[in-house]
């Protein structure tokens, strides 16, 4: 069992990184460990991105990003803490939408919502607010660099395109999901690229983050590595 560590500073964690590279995971244990606040951002992006797929907004062949922006001032975003599986998940206008944004259909959308400046800086505005009083560790593509610049600790997860592929694939079949791995590889591929080529806040690493590959890292290699860092601090 995990033991809550008692750090009497409370700093921001900012964790960024490629799709599929466990940032979710290791920012999970921290938040349990330290006793801190845990926001997936993109849990935040992929419920956007839903919404939009629910009221026909983007599929395979068109993306009417107008009409999505001017929903924007309907779409309401929270994390409602279930104490069964020990994190908040995420609700969509008062819904609990945390399986339905985890699908492959999502994953394929994510990014390219993400890409609209006017989603952007819709959350990241809510983002900024959580974390106003610190003791909150943050993941997703622009923490370190836009969300939170001035964060006391910054990690940029990385592993190759096929391992994170695999991850992915193993944990959609453990879901029940039906896909293939070669989709799901195809999937991470545009997800990278779209994420470091868009015009507003592409993903890239901060000068001052610490990168970390875990390709070859068990989980509980990474937590030490990173708990190493966070005890630095």
């Amino acid at each position: 069992m995990e033991k809550i560590i008692d750090v009497k500073k409370k700093i921001t964690i900012a964790i960024d990184g490629f799709s599929s590279t466990g940032k979710s995971t290791i920012a999970k244990q921290l938040a349990k460990i330290l006793g801190y606040v845990y926001v997936d951002t993109g849990a935040m992006y992929r419920a956007v991105t839903l919404y939009a797929m629910q009221h026909h907004y983007i599929d395979g062949h068109h993306f009417d990003v107008r009409k999505l922006v001017d929903d924007l001032p309907k779409i309401n975003l929270n994390f409602i803490f279930n104490p069964e599986v020990g994190f908040g998940e995420m609700y969509l206008n008062d819904r609990n939408v945390e399986w339905e944004i985890r699908t492959i259909e999502v994953s394929n959308f994510v990014s390219k919502v993400a890409e609209i400046s006017e989603v952007r800086h819709k959350l990241v505005e809510q983002q900024q607010q959580m974390g106003r009083n610190k003791g909150i560790v943050m993941d997703g593509r622009d923490i370190g660099t836009v969300v939170f610049p001035d964060a006391e600790l910054k990690i940029f997860m990385t592993s190759s395109a096929d391992t994170r592929a695999k991850r992915r694939y193993e944990e959609l079949i453990d879901k029940g999901l039906e896909v293939t791995f070669d989709e799901v590889l195809k999937n991470v591929e545009q997800r990278d690229h779209i994420d470091t080529h868009r015009e507003d806040s592409p993903l890239r690493k901060a000068d001052d983050a610490i990168e970390i590959d875990n390709s070859h890292l068990s989980r509980e290699q990474q937590l030490e590595k990173v708990l190493a860092l966070v005890h630095q601090i």
